[in-house]
């Protein structure tokens, strides 16, 4: 029997660390490509990428986002699922959130379901702005906070408002800023309920490769770099993004995991899609 395999996605900046965090965030279009290069060769399939404006800020925006997926399709092809990010950072409003998906028109993008439907006088715009994903071809991932943020959208899925049987979902473990690193045991309130058919996790903290290879362990997939963690496992500073790609990748098959490549995430998204 064929090993189980992983999807590997770096989040290589995120939309609050800088240089002055680690000179190796990327944060102008060219970095991002060179970091999705480097990630790509040491196993990554997907790439989770911010953009930021000329004061390093968080950025929504079209133009910055195409020259972003410009340099790196020019690096890696067709090679990386690129997946922009709709999240808000306190920045931006769930209107000027959806503006910029639509403006841009991604291979795919996250979705954070707690800045998109704040309150209930928010679902039909999300369940409208689902509806155009679907259309348009565009792969969802919904990003989950908490065990409550999971309570939440299956409420939504039951009353019928999201367009997907099974839309990829993202479990977050911890928060940043939090006093103590996300742990394996930090899952188990994530999978009360029965899995999404297709889920992924990110991790914060010196942790975060034991959370990913405990997520592989139950059927979920991995994301890993520096949006969420600059160390390594024993507390010390990880050279680049690529390095920790390099350990989760080493780590997943020395537990007899397989690593898919971009094209298999997608031909595993698009089944989903038709559902």
């Amino acid at each position: 029997m064929p090993s189980p395999s992983i999807a590997i996605a770096v989040a290589p900046n995120g939309g609050r660390r800088t240089q002055a965090d680690h000179p190796a965030i990327p944060i102008t279009a060219a970095e991002l490509a060179l970091t999705a290069r480097a990630a790509l060769d040491a196993g990554a399939a997907m790439i989770h990428a911010h953009i930021r404006d000329s004061a390093g800020r968080h950025l929504l925006d079209a133009d910055g986002y195409r020259e972003a997926i410009a340099a790196i399709t020019r690096v890696a092809g067709d090679r990386l699922l690129i997946q922009i990010t709709s999240e808000a950072v306190g920045r931006y409003a769930p209107a000027e959130q959806i503006a910029v998906v639509k403006a841009v028109r991604p291979e795919a993008v996250s979705l954070a379901l707690r800045e998109l439907v704040p309150d209930e006088t928010h679902e039909s715009r999300f369940a409208g702005f689902l509806l155009w994903l679907k259309r348009e071809h565009v792969i969802p991932q919904i990003i989950l906070y908490t065990p409550a943020d999971v309570a939440r959208f299956t409420d939504l899925e039951r009353r019928g408002l999201i367009p997907w049987r099974n839309v990829p979902i993202l479990f977050v473990l911890g928060i940043y800023g939090a006093t103590r690193d996300s742990v394996p045991a930090d899952l188990d309130p994530f999978l009360a309920a029965p899995a999404p058919a297709h889920w992924m996790v990110c991790a914060f903290g010196r942790h975060e490769a034991a959370c990913l290879v405990a997520a592989a362990q139950r059927g979920g997939h991995a994301r890993v770099g520096f949006e969420n963690n600059l160390n390594r496992a024993d507390g010390s500073v990880a050279t680049d993004n690529a390095e920790q790609v390099r350990t989760l990748a080493g780590q997943l098959r020395a537990h007899g995991f397989g690593l898919q490549t971009a094209g298999e995430l997608r031909a595993a998204l698009a089944t989903l899609a038709k559902s």
